[in-house]
């Protein structure tokens, strides 16, 4: 008989708030950085002993990639919120019931998106403008990378599991270990066996491969509800629903993101490989700011979703503006990071100069404005965490993706200025994160006064 609760729970529906979120969110965003970290590598090698060419090739395929691939990803999100719910209010069959369904659409999804990037990845990028000595490398590149997608759903979903009920220190091992191998696999490949863009490909496949190894036999040995057994893998009907009802709409907003990001790429690309290097090595330092935002997103969506499923209604605005000092406290130290160190931090990426200054032009931006980000995911949190799926997909569209558009065709296309394209990010941000915020108001209150 089975333990209905797991040894590695963290309990989100009491006591102090930023002790709790912080004990999460920490692990977290030390696995995110250390998988940035692990890639920056892949990057760090093509840029210093492949070439400029072989570094925009893997950049140019990021934002499509994303494309790609998010809406699945965010499929993890439903996971978490109807996991985390269930296990909150001691609904142990529910929860079984979504490890095993959330593993299969896992399986199904992956296999799904191999098809789809072997397919589209020629095609999209040319559409997006690749130069044309970048578009075999970063066609090479999608196609491996792709090969990987079960695995990679995997990861996403099983780590979506251990994150409902508070557990991110396991994941971060796996990703510690999966990274180490990345790195051995990378300098073999591309620095022993001279195969470039190709080598760095196999070892990020191979290294996604092992994190999901990793995660599903944890699940297998797991004594409580949470315990995967491969026999008993299932789609049910009602499981894949409350999945879908947040995690479709998180995965629209998602694709939705990524088209506007698609259409900065193609700009990006617009002004010339030189540019397409600066703007990748400055995407890869930005990624450990993101990391810590991201980690900050899965508590406030974790916590809130736990603290509503066992109706403890009191708790939520307590973790939204905990959330929002942690991001404070988080955003202060890259900020301070990139502004002092950023040329220095640039040069890691790329020798060239005039790359490195280019760059510096986005990091300068982001420095000083990427907390808005985690603020408006914050609030996206929030609403989710509490089964409004749509609000947020909807708010998101209008306020960040449909004012980056306008931004494209009407400040870019006039100036064609690399810096004016970056400044769309943070005021996209500020709008969307203002309309959440008190839409989230409005629909709290609506809500918790109605269930008084």
């Amino acid at each position: 008989m089975l333990n209905d609760r797991s040894s590695h729970e963290l309990d989100m529906t009491s006591g102090k708030v930023l002790p709790k979120l912080i004990v999460f969110a920490v692990p977290l965003a030390l696995s995110s950085m250390l998988q940035l970290l692990f890639n920056a590598a892949d990057v760090i090698v093509l840029g210093r002993f492949v070439g400029s060419d072989a570094l925009a090739a893997v950049g140019s395929t990021t934002s499509l990639t994303n494309l790609l691939v998010n809406f699945f990803i965010a499929l993890s999100v439903g996971v978490n919120v109807t996991v985390s719910s269930a296990y909150a209010s001691g609904k142990f069959t529910e929860v079984t019931e979504a490890v095993h369904t959330a593993v299969l659409l896992a399986l199904v999804c992956g296999t799904f998106l191999i098809g789809v990037g072997f397919i589209m990845s020629k095609p999209a990028l040319t559409l997006m403008g690749t130069p044309e000595n970048v578009l075999p490398l970063s066609v090479t590149y999608m196609r491996i990378y792709f090969s990987a997608m079960p695995f990679i759903l995997l990861y996403n979903f099983g780590a979506a599991v251990l994150r409902s009920i508070g557990d991110t220190k396991r994941p971060f091992i796996f990703l510690l270990i999966a990274g180490v191998i990345n790195v051995c696999l990378n300098l073999f490949f591309v620095l022993r066996l001279n195969m470039g863009v190709a080598g760095v490909a196999i070892a990020t496949a191979a290294s996604n491969v092992v994190s999901c190894m990793l995660v599903v036999i944890t699940l297998m040995r797991e004594e409580s509800c949470l315990k995967l057994n491969l026999r008993k893998l299932c789609l049910k009907k009602k499981t894949v629903k409350k999945i879908a009802r947040i995690g479709v709409p998180a995965g629209i907003q998602s694709v939705l993101f990524n088209i506007s990001n698609v259409l900065i790429q193609s700009s990006v690309n617009s002004l010339g490989a030189s540019v397409m290097a600066a703007n990748t090595a400055s995407i890869n330092l930005e990624g450990f700011y993101a990391a810590g935002i991201n980690s900050i997103y899965n508590a406030a969506l974790s916590f809130s979703s736990a603290n509503f499923g066992a109706k403890k209604y009191d708790r939520l605005n307590k973790i939204m503006y905990n959330a929002f000092a942690a991001t404070l406290i988080f955003s202060s130290v890259f900020t301070t990071l990139f502004l002092v160190f950023g040329r220095s931090l640039l040069s890691i990426y790329t020798e060239d100069p005039a790359i490195a200054e280019k760059g510096l032009e986005r990091l300068n931006v982001f420095a000083i404005g990427y907390f808005l980000a985690s603020f408006m995911d914050i609030m996206t949190a929030m609403l989710r965490g509490i089964g409004h799926a749509v609000i947020p997909t909807v708010i998101t569209i209008i306020g960040a993706v449909g004012f980056r558009l306008i931004w494209i065709f009407t400040v870019f296309a006039r100036t064609h200025s690399y810096s004016l394209l970056i400044w769309g990010y943070p005021i996209s941000w500020g709008i969307t994160f203002l309309i959440l915020f008190f839409c989230y108001r409005r629909v709290a209150s609506k809500m918790f006064s109605s269930q008084k």
